[in-house]
């Protein structure tokens, strides 16, 4: 995804030229042949109507296990060595991980109708996922923020955005939630925002250990001292509804999607934005090494890449579509969530998760495991 660019939502779901979209290239024996794909994709992306809708046009089976994170991906597949699921959904930034593991095969791009997909989007899959020449390992399927959501009826930002440091603040002690590993790189944000950190420091984090090492030891020290304000936290979708809704939480560093469905539901719920930008992501489809059912997983792209399925999967999960021209499929309700999670220049402002190396990802497992264990 490109940032710090005049960015709107028409010009991340539509781009110049891809109004015609090319007729699915999949094999139609899928459709004949019935079947089922086995899916470990996370936890809320696949609403039943999407799954119904699918099996009623193509008679295969979804068996869908639900996941909440891309540590419980890749440790399911390198347990099983690849076998067992036709189809996993990790997160564009992890490419570095899953590249030297050797449990993805490269999908067949002529089966694909991935004009239908932003393109911006689509060439993830052919610049970081495209290991040793080997081909497109990856496709992108949903797309959305981490940020800040809060009960309208019991809190609001000081200004016209929320911020990460909301979340540890001492007026909420007791009343947020978050996700460990990001809610520190949020607090490394705003501790660069209040200048209790140079800034670019996080980012730069991410180029060597040695600065990982100084950088997360200055944010793992500062979580520390306020951890005790930290009610919740969470682990996927359903612990963060369930934190606004039940257990007390005023304001939490979640995923957009989540927060949206409730609110969509007209919940006091509000997702936003923060005035540090928001953490932005798309996870996607890959094929592991052991799938068994390749024609209907092909079959299972084609629809999801299809504009209407899209477009009401959207309406129902909170998240947003790669793909052209799924927003005018999707209600009004969501449109109006969309605009207000994102006013001004939010869109342009938005932080994608940089890829991560191995090294870092165990570097930053010990820090969290320092700040949860104190």
């Amino acid at each position: 995804m490109t940032t710090k660019s005049s960015v709107t939502r028409r010009t991340l779901l539509k781009s110049a030229g891809a109004a015609a979209l090319a007729a699915p290239l999949y094999s139609k024996s899928a459709l004949a042949s019935s079947g089922e794909v086995n899916i470990l994709m996370w936890s809320d992306y696949l609403p039943p109507a999407f799954i119904e809708g699918f099996e009623a046009k193509t008679g295969i089976k979804v068996n869908y296990t639900g996941i909440g994170s891309n540590e419980e991906i890749i440790n399911k597949m390198k347990a099983t060595k690849g076998q067992g699921f036709d189809i996993v959904s990790p997160t564009n930034n992890r490419s570095l991980q899953w590249g030297p593991l050797e449990l993805l095969k490269p999908f067949d791009m002529n089966k694909v109708n991935i004009d239908a997909v932003n393109p911006a989007m689509a060439k993830i899959g052919t610049s970081a996922w495209n290991f040793d020449g080997a081909g497109v390992h990856w496709l992108p399927h949903i797309w959305g923020t981490e940020g800040v959501a809060y009960r309208t009826d019991k809190w609001l930002p000081a200004g016209d955005a929320p911020s990460y440091g909301d979340v540890w603040s001492e007026e909420n002690a007791g009343k947020t939630m978050g996700r460990a590993h990001s809610m520190m790189l949020g607090a490394g944000l705003y501790m660069e925002a209040s200048g209790a950190m140079e800034p670019g420091s996080v980012w730069a984090a991410y180029g060597d250990e040695d600065t990982m090492r100084e950088v997360w030891g200055k944010i793992t020290d500062w979580c520390m001292a306020r951890k005790d304000r930290i009610k919740l936290i969470w682990n996927d979708a359903d612990t963060q509804k369930n934190g606004l809704l039940n257990e007390g939480v005023v304001v939490g560093q979640t995923w957009d999607g989540p927060p949206l469905a409730l609110k969509a539901a007209g919940e006091p719920v509000h997702y936003q934005a923060p005035v540090e930008g928001a953490m932005a992501w798309v996870d996607g489809m890959s094929m592991p090494v052991g799938a068994k059912n390749e024609e209907q997983v092909y079959a299972f792209i084609d629809y999801a890449f299809g504009k209407e399925a899209a477009g009401k999967a959207i309406d129902s999960h909170g998240y947003n579509s790669p793909v052209l021209g799924a927003d005018t499929f999707s209600g009004d309700v969501y449109k109006k969530n969309f605009a207000e999670a994102y006013p001004g220049d939010s869109l342009a402002n938005l932080n994608p998760w940089p890829a991560e190396a191995p090294w870092y990802a165990e570097v930053r497992t010990e820090f969290v495991n320092k700040f949860k264990s104190a």
